[in-house]
């Protein structure tokens, strides 16, 4: 049976931090799906068609990666794919707490689930697209923590001219 893997978020946007993770975590499996979360209560800048598109660009050229989106229960999601494997991403150590508890939760919907946590390089260890969006609209170049679609899309979103 394949090792089906899923790595959620909202991917708003992706990041290199994340791309690094889908890297190292499509070396564990034999399927990785990047899963773009549709969650309507969350204010996000991009829409899920913008994210998706902004991921599957990203990823093109990473082995049996695909992208995917879901809405509501993470755990119920993963499940219906037949997915075994729940990748998250640990930049620091207050990520751990909420990670836990979310795995708990998910193991608990799903109890085949195994939830494995990866450390980005430590180049990205603080970088998150909230940060990522703040600067740019700072006008800082972004360009070494960013896919080149993401830049152009946020500068576009931000309307701002290239720095």
């Amino acid at each position: 049976m394949p090792r089906i893997a899923v790595y959620p978020g909202s991917f708003d946007p992706i990041t290199n931090g994340h791309l690094d993770i889908v890297r190292r975590a499509s070396r564990l499996c034999d399927h990785l799906y990047v899963a773009v979360a549709d969650n309507s209560v969350k204010h996000h800048t991009f829409s899920v068609g913008e994210r998706m598109a902004m991921v599957r660009a990203a990823i093109r050229g990473i082995p049996h990666c695909e992208v995917d989106t879901f809405h509501g229960l993470l755990g119920e999601h993963v499940k219906s794919m037949k997915a075994t494997i729940l990748i998250r991403g640990l930049r620091a150590v207050s990520d751990m707490d909420y990670e836990f508890q979310m795995a708990s939760m998910n193991r608990r919907i799903y109890p085949d689930l195994e939830t494995v946590f990866l450390m980005p390089d430590e180049r990205y260890t603080y970088l998150s697209s909230s940060i990522v969006k703040d600067v740019t609209r700072m006008g800082a170049h972004v360009e070494e923590y960013l896919p080149p679609i993401v830049v152009r899309m946020l500068r576009r979103k931000f309307k701002l001219r290239k720095v």
